[in-house]
């Protein structure tokens, strides 16, 4: 399968989920491979049909963590096949990535300047790796991927766009399997991919009210390399390196990571 064949694959096709895609398949630097039917990444489950609540039974999702604050999933609660376990794990107190916002007015009430957007992503990215919330919610997070043990149970995880708080979160754990960083980079902006037709929709309706916000809502409504530089950048000055970051910061012991490579790897 050539590499723009699998990254098509990767992404599922659900009749309303946004940006949900397997991580299974990607390859360590020593050839081994993420399982298939282990781990996905999406955006909201709000609005989820029946059918794809059946789909994601079939596909043997067990778990969903939730990385949205207390006022995004009382506004756009998840909808869950029956019997999986459901795990909140709050980034930030308040959605400050502002995704939810835009997706619930398109012209967004938000509060900071909107013609901003991509500088307000710049902050965004360097609070997520600073903030004592949010590393918090990575350490639970890893939690529960050590807790995914049995054979092709799966875990989801998401935000509300499925881009930054969940695309840090990917992050994290595909270093942590021995993912190489380019790889994981070009996961990571496999959102803007994923979500195009959706974001293009909205970018209409914004420049049907206005169009000079279109270029700060497109900064909010998609992924940058920029937006992980700014990641990298803060993680150094934390920690020195990545791995550093993992271990002290987010406490995710070596033997830890051995037992996640023992569950995801094959």
């Amino acid at each position: 399968m050539d590499n723009a064949t699998q990254q098509t694959h990767r992404i599922l096709d659900l009749e309303e989920g946004i940006n949900f895609r397997e991580l299974g398949g990607y390859e360590t630097a020593n050839g081994k491979q993420v399982k298939y039917h282990k781990i996905l990444r999406s955006a909201g489950l709000d609005k989820l049909t029946d059918n794809d609540l059946n789909f994601l039974s079939d596909y043997g999702l067990k778990t969903d963590v939730d990385f949205r604050s207390q006022s995004e999933i009382d506004k756009s609660p998840d909808r869950l096949p029956n019997g999986t376990k459901y795990v909140s794990l709050p980034v930030f107190r308040e959605d400050l990535t502002e995704a939810s916002k835009i997706q619930e007015s398109v012209i967004p009430e938000i509060d900071f300047d909107p013609t901003n957007g991509y500088e307000h992503m710049l902050d965004v990215y360097k609070e997520m790796i600073t903030e004592n919330q949010s590393k918090k919610a990575y350490r639970n997070f890893f939690d529960e991927l050590l807790g995914n043990s049995k054979d092709r149970d799966v875990l989801l995880f998401h935000c509300s766009a499925g881009k930054d708080r969940t695309g840090m979160g990917a992050v994290f754990f595909l270093y942590s399997l021995g993912i190489p960083l380019p790889t994981i980079k070009q996961d990571y902006l496999l959102t803007n991919q994923a979500s195009k037709f959706y974001v293009a929709d909205i970018l209409k309706e914004v420049e049907k009210r206005d169009a000079s916000l279109v270029e700060s809502i497109r900064a909010l409504m998609t992924v940058n390399e920029n937006y992980l530089s700014v990641a990298e950048k803060a993680i150094k000055e934390t920690s020195g390196s990545l791995a550093n970051y993992i271990r002290n910061e987010l406490h995710v012991s070596d033997n830890q990571v051995s037992d996640l490579q023992k569950i995801y790897l094959q």
